[in-house]
């Protein structure tokens, strides 16, 4: 059964139920105004901040998209690119060229030129949709892109090199194309986040996006009633897949186009959200704002928010303590997931588990889960190793790449490259990439596990532990630290801080500057490596014996 059966489910049980909202919060400048105010503004201006529409319309609009692909030769086994910011066109679109038979290939809105090139190079894309935030970039490489694809421009103000999305679909037919599609049909082409060069091209079937769906909706009861308040980009999987629990049970969701607390508590206020999905950095922010009483909860009606979890990133215990003192009556959850295995839910905490925070969790529905040594054997209980995970939803294949893929693919099961162990309960607990592994005379640092410890300083906001090179010990550890908003500390302070810390794990140099995160929250240390490997060092070491 493809997911798409779910959308025209819903539209024959809830036609003229909203399906989804979109607020556009706007321009910085109006953001200094309280929510209820700039809803006033918004409402009177010539542009509206809020648009909604309904699973009927929703359906309509996917079926008008496949139509005008299947016109164009497009079905199975060919590709289409969304290269779009979140809003109401993004979902119809994915779900049209799900009804085609064909590839959907989300791009993530961070791409360069050359990225975006290189993408729709690797995944042969031959149709490609994008949004008005992207003419820039694709007007450098339109000629490249041009060759044998067709470039639809959804938004205001057609460029010339492109067809208009709109005008396109506009006369096509409402009606669903009678394209059989079955569970091991190609369905998807996600990329890997890139952290580490260009990123590898994931391909999945319609099994796994199906698979995806029963996870979320079983792991956190999506109900009918509820309203899921979607944040993250749609282009990645974490943010989709958690929306598709939403699709399965025929409830609305609200997407959200801004990251400040005041719009997120705004946003589940006026929507009367159940269900938020936040990523690490945004939760700080939120607790950061009423800690510093720039915002204020009673300004809110947020009662029936019931759910708030977080994925993409490991989530520092401390931060969890915190929310749990703000709002104690929240459920929370946790889930962990790659691209690779169609994003959250193979390991989840689950919402009874709130005396295991600090874990990952357990493994999820219909996953199976273990932690192997360098030769691939499982490791005793207690002890570091790769998590492995195997379920419906692992993907097909590294697109285009046989070797990528027998690396990480070995008899049915995905190395994760990530370092877990598991307590004698059986919760999983997250140690680090295999890849951010320290190692210091012979001695493995893991980098997560210092960074937990650091943001338990009041001061702290963020932090990174990367290795850095060293004549020596071949490694040190190096701790970039982002302090919060007029807080102020010294190397000596964070050293004097440390003392708790085993000697071995001991941040060795000490860095105070911004944490840079990318788009799904993950720290990218390879940036960090980049601006901090051994010039770096040296000019540091340099201005310390200057000063001394």
């Amino acid at each position: 059964m493809p997911i798409t059966d779910y959308l025209e489910r819903n539209c024959k049980l809830y036609g003229d139920e909203i399906a989804l909202v979109e607020l556009n919060p706007g321009k910085k400048e109006a953001r200094r105004v309280s929510w209820k105010e700039y809803s006033l503004i918004q409402q009177t201006s010539t542009v509206s901040y809020r648009r909604e529409i309904t699973w009927r319309v929703f359906d309509e609009k996917a079926n008008r998209v496949a139509n005008f692909l299947l016109s164009r030769g497009v079905g199975k086994g060919k590709k289409v690119a969304v290269l779009m910011m979140n809003c109401l066109e993004w979902l119809p679109i994915y779900f049209g060229i799900l009804k085609t038979g064909a590839m959907a290939v989300p791009f993530n809105f961070r791409y360069s030129a050359d990225e975006i090139l290189y993408c729709a190079d690797l995944a042969e894309v031959d149709v490609m949709f994008f949004g008005p935030e992207f003419i820039g970039r694709i007007e450098t490489i339109e000629e490249q892109l041009h060759q044998n694809r067709l470039l639809i421009y959804v938004g205001e103000h057609c460029p010339t090199f492109a067809e208009n999305y709109f005008e396109l679909v506009a006369d096509c037919s409402s009606q669903a194309p009678l394209i059989r599609i079955d569970d091991e049909d190609d369905a998807a082409i996600y990329f890997s986040s890139g952290t580490t060069g260009f990123p590898k091209a994931i391909l999945h079937n319609h099994e796994s996006l199906m698979h995806a769906a029963k996870v979320e909706q079983i792991h956190h009861s999506t109900g009918r009633d509820d309203v899921f308040l979607c944040i993250p980009p749609l282009y990645h999987t974490g943010a989709k897949m958690h929306w598709f629990g939403s699709l399965v049970a025929g409830s609305r969701a609200v997407l959200l186009k801004g990251t400040e607390p005041e719009m997120i508590l705004g946003a589940v206020s006026e929507e009367k959200c159940t269900i938020v999905w936040l990523l690490v950095p945004w939760a700080q922010d939120i607790l950061d704002a009423i800690d510093s009483g720039a915002v204020k909860l009673e300004n809110y009606e947020l009662s029936q928010w019931r759910l708030m979890h977080i994925g993409a990133q490991p989530v520092p215990p401390a931060l969890i303590k915190r929310w749990k003192e703000r709002f104690p009556n929240h459920q929370y959850d946790t889930n962990y997931g790659l691209s690779e295995s169609i994003g959250p839910g193979c390991v989840h905490l689950g919402v009874e588990n709130i005396h295991k925070v600090g874990a990952i969790g357990v493994p999820g529905y219909g996953w199976k889960c273990r932690i192997v040594d360098e030769k691939g054997k499982p490791v005793k209980q207690g002890d570091v190793g790769e998590l492995c995970v195997k379920g419906p939803g692992v993907m097909t294949c590294y697109y285009r790449n046989p070797e990528a893929t027998a690396e990480v693919l070995k008899d049915g099961w995905l190395f994760t490259g990530d370092m877990a162990m598991q307590d004698e309960d059986g919760f999983i607990f997250l140690v680090d990439r295999k890849k951010d592994v320290i190692v210091s005379g012979g001695e493995n640092i893991y980098p997560v596990q210092i960074e937990n410890f650091l943001r338990t300083n009041p001061k702290i906001k963020d932090a990174a532990v990367i290795g850095l090179p060293d004549d020596r010990l071949g490694e040190i550890s190096g701790a970039i630290i982002e302090l919060k908003e007029g807080m102020s500390s010294t190397e000596e302070e964070i050293d004097e801080f440390c003392q708790a810390l085993p000697r071995y794990k001991r941040p060795k140099k000490v860095i105070f500057a911004e944490v840079p995160r990318n788009a799904t929250g993950k720290i990218e240390k390879p940036k960090l490596r980049r601006m901090y490997g051994r010039e770096y060092l040296v000019a540091y070491e340099n201005q310390v014996e200057g000063h001394h």
